[in-house]
């Protein structure tokens, strides 16, 4: 009896170890995971960046997805040249007579198979509708209808995507447009640690799937257009994109579920806000700016300002780190030095309160200091690892971080 007594209990003992491993494994799991949640409005980047996350850490694309990307190089000449069409009818404009016989080519022209060369019927009557000069008076109102942005770096190559051996490259990928539907979860392993990029819809329609992926969020990466200022939504065009963008905001900053959470913002599309403001006053979206007309760092300068005056109204700023930075989606240099500090800061800080925005603010804090003074700031501010990625990449974004245009 007591042999029996003894063999339960020694189970029950084995049992109770197992689960606590298990329990520890879990948990060290846990730690070891920092999920970063891509929020903002349509076309404002999101899953640029993260196609620029797989291109630094070398998560290579299938051939699948490289197939699937070079089909959809093709869908954004053609359906890119409809909407364009399409937006004579709000501008009163039309395809000059010699051109008219191509419109009902571009409205049937059907998807790629897979293998499939890029039709060579196709070639002259795009190129020969991108020099309409319809196309051309309604590509310079395309905020107010949102025109895709890519046209402008697919159209002047159009003869390379026609070649039959064509296989996209990674600026063709990362040029790319395809609304983001559902939840796109993508994991990269770092050293000893996971990093789980979470990319989301910002159509309207989608933005009610967001709360799934609100639990456990080490950070949060909101990106904006700042091209987008004076551009309706692909999906409203009676709303601003800016507009937009700051009522997402205002609501995150406020929400419950990010109390605590860092917070970054990427205030993106830095070099089309540049060609843009020298022809497009910010004033006349926005009275309250009072900056100088096509200035392009004063112009900047006040979307970061509204965009931190909105996240000082939840009276959280103690309680969390807000850092904003300017960006360009499609530059993988530079997003390779801003997101290796971000997760650098993520991952060393797992199991505490996340601060990942203030090792990335070191980090572009220290490439902007005058050269005399970065030995003593690297002494006092910098870890190892960030030290080694400031050293390696200074050359490089000396340029573009102390260029007036940055």
């Amino acid at each position: 009896m007591g042999v029996c007594v003894s063999k339960r209990e020694d189970g029950a003992l084995r049992a109770h170890r197992e689960a606590e491993k298990q329990l520890k494994e879990a948990k060290a799991r846990r730690d070891a995971q920092v999920k970063i949640l891509l929020l903002g409005s349509g076309d404002s980047g999101k899953s640029t960046v993260l196609k620029q996350m797989r291109l630094i850490h070398k998560v290579g694309f299938t051939p699948q997805e490289i197939e699937s990307y070079r089909q959809l190089v093709f869908n954004n000449l053609v359906h890119g040249m409809r909407l364009i069409i399409e937006s004579f009818s709000v501008f009163n404009l039309d395809v000059e007579p010699e051109n008219s016989e191509y419109v009902p080519l571009i409205e049937g022209a059907p998807d790629l198979k897979d293998g499939e060369p890029f039709p060579l019927q196709y070639l002259g009557p795009l190129q020969a509708l991108w020099e309409d000069k319809g196309v051309q008076k309604a590509l310079l109102r395309g905020n107010e209808v949102a025109l895709p942005e890519n046209l402008k770096y697919f159209y002047p190559q159009l003869d390379r995507f026609f070649e039959p051996s064509y296989r996209p490259s990674d600026q063709d990928i990362l040029h790319c447009r395809a609304r983001t539907t559902g939840i796109n979860e993508t994991v990269f392993r770092l050293k000893t640690h996971e990093l789980h990029l979470l990319d989301v819809g910002g159509q309207k329609s989608e933005r009610r799937k967001w709360i799934h992926c609100f639990e456990g969020v080490t950070s949060i990466l909101f990106l904006v257009s700042l091209n987008g200022y004076d551009m309706s939504l692909s999906e409203d065009r009676d709303a601003n994109q800016m507009q937009d963008a700051m009522a997402i905001w205002d609501s995150i900053c406020h929400s419950q579920w990010f109390r605590t959470t860092s917070i970054i913002l990427f205030l993106n599309k830095l070099d089309l806000f540049s060609e843009k403001i020298l022809h497009s006053d910010i004033k006349a979206v926005f009275p309250d700016f009072d900056g100088k007309p096509k200035d392009v760092m004063e112009g900047r300068e006040y979307f970061r300002k509204r965009f931190l005056r909105l996240a000082q109204k939840s009276s959280r700023t103690r309680e969390r780190e807000i850092y904003v930075h300017f960006t360009n989606a499609t530059d993988t240099a530079l997003l390779r030095v801003v997101m290796a500090a971000v997760e650098d800061t993520g991952y060393h800080d797992v199991g505490a309160t996340p601060s990942a925005p203030h090792d990335w603010l070191l980090v572009s804090s220290f490439l902007k200091q005058p050269f005399s003074r970065q030995s003593n700031f690297r002494s006092r501010s910098l870890s190892n690892r960030s030290m080694i990625l400031v050293s390696r990449s200074f050359a490089v974004f000396d340029d573009v971080l102390t260029s007036p245009g940055s």
